[in-house]
């Protein structure tokens, strides 16, 4: 899948851009804050409908204007496809594909796949739970739409059920019907995050060896939470409703899950250095990457925010390697401060075609010759 060309609309601090894009490379340079991670933001937003910061669909338009639009015109599957997305503050969003809107948001999920590798990352070796299934949840959902239902049902019946616990209701019948749907929803989530990080690791592996360069063993555990309750996770929940009534929220079932992160056994978010921390969540972007290709038939877009902060020069240098590998991935989108970085991946390619380089100033784009 390619990316062909971009048109950017009053989407944050970018007031108009058209950008046609290279099939392999193509980079952005510019200080902080001048509208490089926009661009990709935008790049995102017309693959997952949603900003990659998490904010609102609002704090997206630029301010002072009415309004927010996205286009871009794809390759996919030798197809000529148009996705376009409107924003208005206020109202429901919109979004059409080759003209035609979408009646469920959901239908587009996984149709022009995109991995992001962003500064953020770092989070999920250091953050807290949510964040790593957050990140399996997004690997599945987007080669998987029975997944993404199963999460809807699940977290819409665990909303309903926290607030008869905050209201102290001790309804036995809706807590049964409402813990039946947790269950039933809840054994698909748990198998496939369980089928899902086990097939990461054995992606995740030779990318971590590639960029780590030395014989530290990395490994992602699916960590779910224990409800071993005989008859399941509604058996586990009836059983604990008076425990559960007393802190006023559910505390057992997949939303409990953790992916653990370890190198030579430790757990990376508390032992790994900062660059031992970036070289993890790097090749686990690189294997979600590689996994997506396999299950959906096409190459996602790979999006490249700053990712060369904070590791040494050896790393820089392998990870320099692998993006300039032009069989290992598609379509690129890389940023940096560092202009050097950026020549360097592009020289591994050798042929003028295969990228382009854009500086990016206050929301404005301005073409490189490199």
């Amino acid at each position: 899948m390619i990316l062909r060309q971009l048109t950017i609309t009053n989407f944050k601090n970018i007031a108009e851009a058209r950008l046609d894009f290279s099939p392999k490379i193509n980079c952005f340079l510019g200080n902080n804050g001048m509208g490089k991670s926009n661009l990709l933001d935008a790049l995102y937003y017309l693959s997952l409908c949603r900003s990659f910061t998490g904010v609102t669909d609002a704090a997206l338009v630029r301010r002072g204007c009415e309004f927010a639009a996205l286009n871009g015109r794809y390759l996919r599957r030798d197809l000529d496809e148009e996705v376009a997305a409107g924003i208005v503050p206020g109202k429901r969003k919109t979004l059409r594909r080759n003209g035609k809107p979408y009646q469920r948001m959901a239908e587009h999920l996984g149709v022009f796949p995109v991995v992001l590798l962003s500064p953020a990352d770092m989070e999920l070796g250091a953050g807290e739970p949510a964040e790593r299934r957050r990140f399996i949840d997004q690997v599945t959902a987007q080669a998987d739409s029975r997944y993404y239902d199963a999460l809807v049902r699940y977290n819409g019946a665990l909303e309903q059920r926290n607030h008869m616990l905050r209201d102290g209701r001790e309804e036995a019948g809706l807590y049964d019907a409402l813990e039946a749907q947790l269950e039933m929803a809840a054994e698909y989530i748990c198998r496939r995050r369980a089928e899902n990080v086990a097939a990461l690791q054995e992606i995740f592996t030779s990318f971590y060896n590639a960029v780590a360069g030395n014989d530290e063993e990395a490994v992602i555990t699916y960590a779910p939470a224990d409800y071993s309750a005989e008859g399941g996770l509604a058996a586990h929940l009836a059983a604990m409703r008076r425990r559960d009534l007393a802190l006023r929220h559910t505390a057992s079932g997949p939303h409990r899950d953790d992916i653990v992160f370890t190198i030579d056994g430790l757990p990376v978010r508390r032992t790994a250095s900062q660059g031992q921390a970036k070289t993890f969540t790097t090749a686990l972007r690189f294997a979600q990457y590689e996994l997506l290709h396999k299950q959906l038939g096409i190459k996602p877009l790979l999006l490249l925010d700053d990712i060369f902060d904070k590791l040494d020069a050896s790393r820089v240098e392998n990870i320099i390697k692998l993006v300039g590998s032009t069989g290992s991935f598609g379509q690129i989108f890389i940023t940096d401060t560092n202009r050097r970085h950026l020549d360097e991946t592009v020289a591994t390619l050798g042929n003028a075609d295969d990228y382009s380089l854009w500086g990016v100033e206050r929301g404005a784009f301005s073409p490189i010759a490199l």
